[in-house]
């Protein structure tokens, strides 16, 4: 069982509309949901049509695949904290994970969190759990668990293998309860085992309607 409170309300398949923007926004007030997140380019938009009502405002960066320079991961960062971003959701450098660069990873980390930390927002990492073994995924929680990480996300939901439930269970198993862990549900039953798995927010482009499954399988 879970609560709008759990979910992040989605719409960054290609390509999103203005209109899909708007139902989003109106969506999300009308449930109570954690957040929506958009494009970099929806950001002031969304912004907008949420200032009140406390449904939070997130945007992707370097999304969807990481493998940016740091240099150009802050950059967008910056706009988007310029355009209000309440959460960033950071995709990682698989590519340096997989090469065993971990230096590397760790330089990024220590270059992107202290800028987002230091405008009191959100700091989501997104990484691909369908890419990792099972030490590398525990290197990363190592990693990202003590580096001032509010949220672990396991995919993006554009990789080509979904995440297990047992995944999100081994990054549970690794990291401090003040970490979240975040994974990308498509309808009720995957987003019923994550949450039983241990993750606390699901990410999903169909927010409203695994709400309406979850009532009418409690009704």
């Amino acid at each position: 069982m879970f609560s709008p409170s759990n979910i992040i309300s989605t719409t960054l398949a290609p390509p999103p509309l203005i209109a899909d923007i708007d139902k989003l926004c109106s969506d999300a007030k009308a449930y109570g949901f954690n957040a929506v997140c958009v494009p970099p380019l929806f950001l002031k938009r969304a912004k907008e049509q949420l200032q009140e009502g406390g449904v939070k405002v997130s945007t992707v960066i370097a999304f969807p695949f990481g493998y940016q320079y740091v240099e150009a991961k802050l950059a967008e960062i910056l706009l988007a904290l310029v355009d209000g971003a309440d959460n960033l959701e950071v995709v990682v450098n698989m590519t340096a994970i997989k090469n065993g660069d971990w230096a590397y990873v760790a330089q990024e980390i220590n270059h992107i969190v202290p800028v987002i930390k230091k405008k009191e927002k959100a700091v989501i990492f997104t990484i691909e759990t369908g890419l990792l073994t099972e030490d590398e995924m525990i290197k990363c929680c190592d990693l990202y668990g003590v580096a001032g990480t509010d949220v672990l996300k396991v995919s993006t939901g554009f990789g080509e293998r979904e995440p297990a439930p047992a995944d999100v269970r081994t990054m549970r198993s690794h990291l401090a309860d003040k970490v979240q862990v975040a994974a990308v549900g498509y309808n009720y039953d995957q987003a019923s085992a994550y949450f039983e798995a241990g993750a606390s927010l699901i990410f999903t482009p169909n927010a409203s309607a695994i709400m309406a499954e979850q009532q009418a399988t409690t009704t």
